[in-house]
């Protein structure tokens, strides 16, 4: 059994970290090699690099991570947004997924809820961006293995001794905020309009809700058994309504067609006489 440990250092971070993150950590593992190893009965010897060629790790699949940034409640959506844009968006979306187009994980952060047509839309730009890095991310691997065969150096390794890794650093800047709010009206006049909004959260029908701000979505519908289940309840109910007033009134036909002034016996310990009184017999105050 082989445990793998994968550390990440930050050389410089200017947004984005986590799409970043992702497509090193799935680069390391795709670049990584093991000790071959081999078993005979219950003896086992791992190879040295000079007596057998290193192994890759058996990667079935690379999920990368796409990270949408979310502005003004969710109207405008930003794809791998800066350190500044960061400071100033709504809420982050991150989709990981591979070149097959399956999600493996979802995880939105901030302040806004997303409609069911915002993550579809992200969905699909994601499946677009992972074709590409991942086309890229081999593209590498190819040159890096034919630069090794040939005794050369590639990638990371060539950049060490250039110092070319920090050659793209970027000194912290002043941000200006003078006419913040003008260049803000001016970006959202020349955008497309938004689509019409609710004010607060709408409850149309039992079982149906509002995510966010837009259009009404069914991902409050009951399933089919959901449904099924709450109509037995209600015609367990209605019948159970029908059997109490069925029992009323032959309760009240009884008393009806008890004779006026026949005693009736309440129980076998106390008798006591009832008399059952015509409506025009009833004293005035009780009637």
């Amino acid at each position: 059994v082989w445990q793998i440990r994968l550390d990440m250092h930050l050389l410089n971070h200017d947004g984005n970290i986590t799409d970043a993150a992702s497509i090193a950590g799935i680069v390391a593992l795709c670049h990584f090699r093991r000790p071959d190893v081999s078993v005979q009965g219950e003896e086992v010897t791992v190879y040295t690099p000079e007596e057998r060629d290193p192994v890759p790790l058996s990667i079935h699949h690379m999920p990368i991570c796409v990270s949408f940034a979310f502005f003004h409640q969710g109207t405008y959506l930003l794809v791998d947004p800066s350190e500044r844009e960061e400071r100033v968006m709504d809420g982050l979306l991150v989709i990981a997924m591979n070149k097959h187009r399956e999600i493996c994980t979802i995880q939105s952060s901030g302040v806004l809820m997303l409609l069911q047509d915002q993550i579809l839309r992200c969905s699909k730009i994601t499946a677009v961006k992972v074709t590409e890095i991942t086309e890229l991310i081999q593209k590498a691997l190819e040159n890096d293995l034919k630069a090794r065969k040939e005794g050369g150096k590639f990638g990371f390794a060539e950049s060490i001794p250039n110092q070319r890794i920090t050659a793209f650093k970027m000194e912290s800047a002043a941000v200006d905020t003078n006419n913040v709010e003008e260049q803000a009206g001016e970006i959202i006049a020349k955008a497309d309009p938004p689509s019409e909004v609710f004010a607060n959260p709408i409850l149309h029908t039992p079982g149906t809700a509002q995510i966010g701000e837009g259009i009404e979505n069914s991902w409050g519908d009951l399933e089919e058994s959901e449904k099924e289940e709450a109509a037995e309840e209600e015609g367990e109910s209605e019948a159970a309504a029908f059997e109490c007033q069925k029992t009323e009134t032959e309760d009240t036909s009884a008393m009806g067609e008890t004779r006026k002034g026949e005693p009736i016996v309440l129980s076998d310990s106390e008798e006591e006489e009832v008399v059952i009184l015509e409506p025009q017999e009833l004293p005035r105050k009780t009637r």
